[in-house]
């Protein structure tokens, strides 16, 4: 192996070249840019420094030139050195790397600049020169020179790049590499070609071995990468590089485990917060700085995140998009009440849409001018030229509608998913058999061959590589298609699991994703010495812990999870996760939900559990009242799980612990209410009642009550219809039926009613030709009621011809729907 110098310093003020890096503005993120910057690009070296004679004499020898290499293949690799060493001279510099970089060659990249190169060679006379390529590929593995990392990733330059840099630079530190055990299969699986690529190329411009590269030299080249949009194509997932270094024990421990760790921006401050909706108006933009300030002591990010969004951008952004150069709180009710309509609704592109969330955002701009009036009697200096009237009315940011709709929103969705749960466990559970069935067939099958399972036939296709992979593939014979069989199994197994233990315990999301197995404690009751076994709930919502009692189906999921997501050593591997909401990491944590990708264990977003939640609603083929596809949130299962609590007799106080909540009232705004429920209870309320109140209340009637409760009825039969005055109350209206709103016609009499409105008709001409006009108006209100009554007998009539058959409700497979267990009714008379 030669002997590469590697010199090199470190310079804290070198900038990171990366867009995405610029763009991160958190308060951690670049804490932590700056503890792991980049190497210096330096520009002399003793290998750059040598001679003509010395660089030749050195490459024509192994590593460089290796024994293997056939004779006529040495002759022709030295006079392709030559030639490129003779181009190199030809330009000004005191070493190899001034003479390189003076060409311009290092901007062009691989396709270019070999142009420059032929032009000289066609200019000097010489012959074509077979693959000047290799020849420059192991000046650069000599470390004569060092291009830039544009010149390597424009276009993909050098791809035999690593291997010549694993035979002649560093083969111990690509053999670790290549020898790195996969915990996914248990043994070597070799590297990517663009993982193994990237770090040659890292080594290619700052000279060194494997074990001399840096995080912030990671960080440099992922960043020229994201600049380069590199990552858009087909090579989506080179990142993996990093987790291979920190794993060979490269970086040190105090680097981060996952790169990850520097690509998200952390907490913004108030400024930046402001700053993203671009405000023109300077003292407006600092006034809602000054604002969030104020009232971040009081809140979490994902609050302060929120009302930056409404103030900045639904609010004071809007109105300078529709009225240009505003610069006062104090809004003239035509600029307010647009600005009212407009945040209402939701530009989409077919259309608008109602906004669910306008009412939060007016309340939001009403406590912002309110606070600014009641601020500025203890700092009129500071808030006091601000004060205006507030456009938001109190009846405008009443929340009560808002939560009535919501509410009903909700029973609504409770009601249509609860009956059809179980063929969503069913589902889920169907899924995670098949899957398995189907990668336990394809693993036992050998490349080439075909399986058949469930009545589907595939064949295992053999790999370009060759070797078994850590993913099982299946292609359909008959249509081409191919099945990433591990994925399939991977994507049923946690929606499976999902769905059972959201429903077992009804937890929130948030909550589900931060399961560990800490989380299992136990608990041994003083009486009986039994043990019981608890889930600890995390706090998220509301800040307070809970735990909860496993049942016998749970813990049956939790430990089939569990086995899962073990490793070789039979302990949970530990993951650090994102908390998407405060934009923070978490420290490393044994989660349940977490899955293996490539060389780092990730753990399971709250995005995929809605994914994976929306694909198995699909597969069970339910749809709603409209037609269309049935879909699941996970709210949905704890709302589920409390409404389901409760009609099965846990007091809501209870459920109120079991899911957290500090008001009741919130508990049971989840519970759905049932038509049958109302009624069973209205029942059940009764016959409490009667049992309870004194008998004498509930004594026979005499023979003169029962006759005049009869006689009652009878008597409010008139010509026209029935009375509906109540029972043993005298007639008001001083039996002017046809006036009044109790009469109810019947469709018999319409002919009466007719003749009726014809007399009133004859009599109001009589009456106004002869000067009776002390007549004419209450003939007039007669006639008005027979118009109103014939509307009515006409509306009675027409009901039959209305009718709608609305035929029975069906989901699904109304087979498996009948071989469900029925809820046994809790109808006191059965």
């Amino acid at each position: 192996m030669s002997t590469v110098s590697k010199g090199r310093h470190r310079h804290n003020n070198i900038p990171l070249p990366a867009a995405r890096f610029e763009r991160m503005k958190g308060e951690s993120s670049p804490e932590l840019l700056a503890a792991f910057p980049p190497c210096a690009s330096e520009t002399t070296w003793p290998a750059t420094r040598a001679s003509t004679q010395q660089v030749l004499a050195r490459v024509s020898e192994p590593p460089f030139l290796p024994d293997s290499l056939a004779p006529h293949r040495k002759i022709t690799r030295r006079k392709g050195l030559r030639r490129v060493l003779e181009w190199l001279a030809e330009h000004p510099g005191s070493s190899w790397q001034e003479r390189w970089l003076a060409t311009g060659a290092g901007t062009t990249g691989n396709r270019h600049w070999r142009g420059l190169f032929d032009r000289w060679r066609e200019a000097q006379g010489h012959g074509a020169v077979p693959k000047p390529g290799s020849a420059l590929r192991v000046l650069i593995c000599a470390d004569v020179i060092r291009p830039s990392l544009k010149f390597l990733t424009k276009p993909a330059t050098f791809r035999l790049l690593a291997e010549e840099m694993g035979r002649s630079r560093d083969p111990d530190g690509f053999a670790a590499l290549e020898a790195m055990v996969d915990p996914v299969v248990g043994r070597a699986s070799g590297t990517r070609d663009d993982e193994v690529n990237r770090i040659a190329a890292i080594m290619a411009t700052k000279g060194g071995l494997v074990r001399d590269i840096t995080v912030g030299d990671c960080l440099e080249f992922l960043g020229l990468l994201a600049q380069e949009r590199e990552e858009t194509t087909r090579h989506r997932g080179g990142r993996t590089f990093y987790q291979r270094l920190h794993r060979l024990g490269v970086f040190g421990p105090e680097a981060p485990t996952t790169i990850r760790a520097f690509t998200n921006a952390g907490q913004l401050t108030a400024e930046q917060l402001i700053d993203r909706y671009d405000i023109a108006c300077t003292p407006i933009r600092d006034l809602l700085v000054d604002y969030l300030r104020e009232r971040q002591t009081g809140l979490d990010y994902g609050t302060q995140r929120n009302l930056a969004n409404e103030l900045g951008r639904l609010f004071w952004k809007d109105l300078e998009l529709h009225h240009p150069g505003i610069d006062s709180l104090r809004l003239t009710p035509e600029i307010a009440e647009a600005w009212k309509r407009r945040v209402q609704v939701i530009a989409t592109s077919t259309g608008t849409r109602p906004r669910a969330a306008a009412v939060n955002c007016m309340t939001v701009v009403r406590a912002f001018y309110l606070d600014i009036a009641h601020w500025a009697t203890a700092d009129p200096a500071q808030w006091g030229p601000w004060v205006a009237p507030c456009p938001i009315r109190i009846e405008e940011a009443s929340h009560s509608k808002y939560r009535q709709h919501r509410k009903a929103r909700m029973d609504q969705r409770t009601r249509e998913r609860l009956p059809v749960l179980p063929l969503l466990v069913a589902a889920t559970e169907r899924l995670r058999r098949e899957s398995d069935e189907r990668l336990r067939a394809g693993a036992a099958t050998a490349p080439g061959a075909e399986f058949t399972v469930l009545a589907e036939t595939f064949r295992r296709p053999v790999l370009r590589h060759g070797g078994e992979g850590a993913r099982i593939w299946a292609d359909d014979p008959e249509t081409g298609q191919r099945r990433d069989l591990t994925l399939e199994e991977h994507r049923a197994f946690l929606a499976w699991a999902a769905v059972e233990v959201l429903r077992h315990t009804g937890i929130r999301l948030e909550e589900l994703t931060e399961l560990s197995h800490h989380s299992f404690i136990q608990y041994t009751l003083p009486t009986t010495g039994e043990l019981i076994p608890l889930l600890h709930i995390a706090p998220s919502k509301t800040d307070t812990e809970r735990l909860l009692v496993i049942s016998p189906e749970l813990a049956d999921v939790l430990s089939s999870i569990v086995r899962r997501i073990r490793d070789e050593s039979g302990a949970v591997p530990l993951v650090i996760a994102y908390d998407q909401l405060e934009c923070v990491w978490n420290p490393p944590s044994p989660l349940l939900f977490q899955r293996r990708l490539r060389m780092e264990n990730r753990p399971i977003t709250d995005i995929t559990i809605r994914d994976l939640l929306r694909r198995a609603a699909k597969a069970t083929g339910i749809t709603d009242a409209s037609g269309e596809p049935l879909t699941f949130a996970p709210h949905d299962l704890r709302r589920i799980f409390v409404t389901d609590a409760v009609m099965n007799g846990m007091p809501p106080h209870i459920a109120q612990l079991v899911c957290g909540h500090k008001d009741i009232n919130t508990t049971m705004g989840y519970k759905a209410v049932y038509p049958e429920e109302v009624i069973n209870g209205h029942r059940a309320f009764i016959t409490r009642r009667r049992a309870l109140r004194p008998a004498e209340e509930y004594r026979l009637p005499t023979e003169e009550e029962w006759n005049d409760f009869l006689g009652h009825f009878e008597r409010r039969k008139v010509a026209l219809g029935t009375c509906g005055r109540a029972f043993a109350t005298p007639c008001i209206h001083e039996h002017s039926c046809l006036r009044c709103p109790l009469l109810r016609p019947e469709p018999a009499q319409r002919s009466r009613l007719e003749e009726i409105r014809d007399n009133l008709l004859a009599r109001i001409d009589e009456a106004e030709r002869e000067g009776w006009l002390g007549e004419v108006e209450g003939l007039k209100i007669s006639l008005a009621g027979a118009y109103q009554k014939l509307v009515h007998v006409d509306g009675i009539a027409g009901q039959g011809s209305r009718t709608v058959h609305l035929g029975l409700p069906a989901f699904g497979d109304t087979a498996r729907i009948a071989s469900l267990p029925r809820r046994r009714s809790t109808d006191s008379s059965e």
